[in-house]
C-alpha cells in the first residue's frame, strides 16, 4: 500500500539534510511512496514584524535561488529531482558550497544531468518564486508548520530531528516509515526528545 506524505526542506538545514536523504534513498531503492516535497524558507521565519516578506526581496536571502531552482526541477522533471535535490544538500553541507551562487547551481545542476538555462529562464518568471511562497504559507496555515524538516500526513505534521544519515535504502526506508507511522497512527504523542545524545 502507497504510503503518502509530505516533508518541507530548506537546503540552510543541517536536519534537512538527514531527513531528506533518507526519503530519497528510500525512494531509490524503491520504497512505495508518494512524497510531496514542499519548500519553506527559513528566511521568511526569520522575517522580523514590520518588514517586508522575503518574497519581496529576494536577494536579502541566501537559500530562495537554490529553493527556486530545485522547485523547477521538481515540477518539469520530477523523475530527476531526487538525485538533484540529494545532489544540492550534499554541496551545502558535505562540501560547504555556497547555493546563493548561480554559478555554482549551474554546475550542480548540469553535473546531474539537468540544462541549467531553461531552470533560470523560468526562475526569471518569477513563477518559481510564487509557488515557494504559496506552497510555504499553506502548510504555515494549515498545519502550523514553523521549520524543516516537518513531515506531514493526515491533517498532521511533525517536526523530526534525525541524528544520523541512513547506512543503507533499507535503513531510510524503516526510519522513514517508523516516522509516518507515529505521525499518523499515534496521536495522543506530543513530544518525545532524548535528554542527552551518545556523541
Amino acid at each position: 500500500m502507497t504510503l503518502h506524505f509530505g516533508i518541507t526542506w530548506d537546503y540552510r538545514c543541517p536536519f534537512a539534510r538527514i531527513a531528506h536523504r533518507h526519503v530519497v534513498e528510500g525512494l531509490l531503492d524503491g520504497a512505495d511512496w508518494q512524497v510531496e516535497f514542499v519548500p519553506f524558507s527559513l528566511g521568511q521565519v526569520h522575517v522580523e514584524e514590520g518588514e517586508s516578506p522575503i518574497w519581496e526581496r529576494p536577494e536579502d536571502d541566501t537559500g530562495i535561488l537554490a529553493l527556486q531552482a530545485a522547485v523547477v526541477v521538481r515540477d518539469t522533471q520530477p523523475d530527476l529531482f531526487p538525485v538533484v535535490h540529494r545532489a544540492l544538500f550534499e554541496a551545502r553541507h558535505g562540501e560547504g558550497a555556497q547555493l546563493r551562487d548561480e554559478s555554482v547551481l549551474r554546475d550542480l545542476l548540469g553535473a546531474n544531468g539537468i540544462d541549467a538555462d531553461p531552470v533560470f529562464a523560468e526562475i526569471a518568471t518569477g513563477q518559481p518564486l510564487a509557488t515557494i511562497r504559496d506552497e510555504h504559507t499553506r502548510v504555515a496555515d494549515e498545519l502550523d508548520v514553523w521549520g524543516v524538516p516537518t513531515f506531514m500526513a493526515e491533517g498532521r505534521a511533525a517536526f523530526v530531528r534525525l541524528m544520523d544519515l541512513p547506512t543503507d535504502g533499507a535503513d531510510a526506508r524503516r526510519s522513514i516509515e517508523r516516522i509516518v507511522e507515529m505521525l499518523t497512527g499515534w496521536p495522543a504523542l506530543n513530544e518525545f526528545k532524548h535528554t542527552s545524545l551518545d556523541r
